[in-house]
């Protein structure tokens, strides 16, 4: 069974350390964070903080390092900034990472975390979930834009969580750092005792915004979210190992490579207008020939930086050769790589999996025709992490109905 870290119980969240319940304690305080200013805006805050114009530059250099290359979330750990700039600081804003309402752990070493943020706006305290994914060689983070989500995608769980609102730059940046925290993946923090992490390198190399939400709905503060994380000089990720994944927000798209210079992919699952009407309503609006002349045009196309598609499979609705031989078609032209991606199971879906013998057929046919398709193991199943599982309600199952359900959804699946 997977383990579920409930932070109501005192002994869990004890085990958390008293820093993590501090952070959420401050977080509450209603102070503006620091996380996700720019260096133009941090600049502005030490301004005001009466910081002296000659010294900006500096003072912003240093804090960015604490930021993102040590990844404190306390002042006083800021220790070449004076006692009296830190506590002026301290007192005006905050670094405090989001409260964990729940980390979960899959059997597969997938973990997946409730975090909870401030209103602003939305009436009551909302919240997020955000899951990391360790494999050989590599681990990603994926990451949420939104808090709910507009689209209503027929076979995606988050699609069923009407929009709340959209997360700010920090929101978005504070899930990377807290995933850096619990995996100790910055300088002196410890990785968690038996973690299933890459062997080698970073704990988290790659970020994807595949999470809750779309993240062209929210363009600006996803922008300057990833330019922070790109930055050579703190979190430093590189661009080719971060993806931006849309359901075909067109407009934003030629936005995103002029402007960010990400890794894009499309939600795409379909090759019919008629079909994606139904399973991404926004074809609608943006139909199939404007999202792949908007593709075609995308800011450094090339076999060395090629367009994901992520094609999810749905037993009797896009699963045949068929539909295989019209996607091929449909691509032609276009650097591509195809995710073919076995349905994940939600409660209250009306799609099945397609059966496995048949996503094999159509995975050989795409690669027969010079594509890369590699179908996406499931991961994180047992804990609804898995891609178009994740969704955050206050009306979330009681956890004995959960833990009933993921025990079905493990016997009913399998290595499905």
């Amino acid at each position: 069974m997977p383990l579920s870290i409930d932070l109501k119980d005192t002994e869990n969240r004890d085990a958390l350390g008293a820093r993590q319940a501090a952070d959420a304690s401050t977080a509450d305080t209603g102070k503006p964070s620091l996380i996700g200013m720019t260096r133009e805006e941090l600049g502005e805050t030490l301004r005001e903080a009466g910081v002296k114009d000659r010294q900006i530059k500096m003072r912003v250099q240093q804090l960015w390092h604490w930021l993102y290359v040590r990844g404190v979330s306390d002042f006083d750990d800021m220790l070449n900034v004076s006692k009296e700039l830190r506590r002026t600081l301290a007192g005006r804003y905050t670094i405090a990472r989001p409260e964990i309402v729940d980390e979960q752990i899959s059997e597969d070493g997938t973990r997946k975390w409730l975090l909870r943020f401030a209103p602003r706006g939305a009436g009551k305290p909302v919240e997020i979930e955000t899951v990391y994914i360790p494999e050989e060689g590599r681990g990603t983070l994926c990451i949420s834009s939104q808090v709910g989500c507009t689209l209503t995608c027929s076979f995606c769980h988050t699609g069923t969580q009407k929009l709340v609102r959209n997360l700010t730059a920090e929101e978005i940046l504070s899930q990377l750092l807290l995933a850096r925290d619990r995996l100790g993946d910055f300088p002196h923090k410890d990785t968690p005792q038996g973690a299933i992490v890459p062997s080698e390198g970073r704990k988290i190399s790659n970020i994807v915004m595949m999470g809750m939400g779309e993240p062209l709905y929210n363009f600006d503060n996803v922008k300057t979210a990833l330019l922070i994380a790109s930055d050579n000089e703190g979190l430093s990720l590189s661009r080719r190992r971060i993806t931006l994944s849309t359901s075909g927000v067109v407009p934003e798209i030629y936005r995103t490579g002029e402007e960010i210079g990400v890794m894009l992919a499309i939600s795409l699952h379909a090759v019919r207008d008629d079909l994606r009407n139904e399973l991404v309503p926004i074809n609608k609006k943006f139909p199939i020939a404007e999202l792949m002349q908007a593709c075609r045009d995308y800011p450094g196309l090339s076999n060395a930086r090629r367009i994901t598609f992520e094609y999810v499979m749905l037993k009797g609705v896009n699963d045949t050769l068929e539909d295989a031989r019209d996607l091929v078609r449909l691509l032609k032209g276009i650097p591509a790589k195809i995710n073919l991606i076995p349905f994940n199971p939600w409660p209250g879906s009306n799609y099945e999996c397609s059966d496995w013998e048949q996503i094999e057929k159509f995975a050989d046919f795409v690669n027969q025709a010079g594509y890369a398709s590699p179908i996406r193991t499931p991961r994180g199943r047992d804990i609804l992490a898995a891609c178009g599982q994740l969704k955050s309600e206050s009306e979330r199952l009681r956890k004995s109905e959960r833990l009933a359900l993921e025990a079905m959804m493990i016997a009913g699946h399998g290595e499905g």
